[in-house]
């Protein structure tokens, strides 16, 4: 749940930054925010956050 959290919360601040800078429209940002939407209530939904949930343990595990 931690690793969602956060991962929708950079997204959010990237895409904050993005529509501050002029390099994403908010017509994208939307299409963006239903493409997140759509994808959560899929078949996907489960094999996406396994991958995410993994990239978070590897990029946990590694020390400089």
């Amino acid at each position: 749940m931690a690793v969602s959290i956060s991962a929708v919360l950079l997204l959010a601040i990237l895409a904050i930054v993005f529509v501050r800078n002029g390099a994403l429209k908010m017509s994208h940002a939307l299409v963006c925010v239903l493409l997140g939407f759509l994808l959560a209530g899929s078949s996907m939904a489960p094999t996406i956050a396994n991958g995410l949930s993994a990239t978070a343990d590897l990029v946990s595990g590694l020390h400089p």
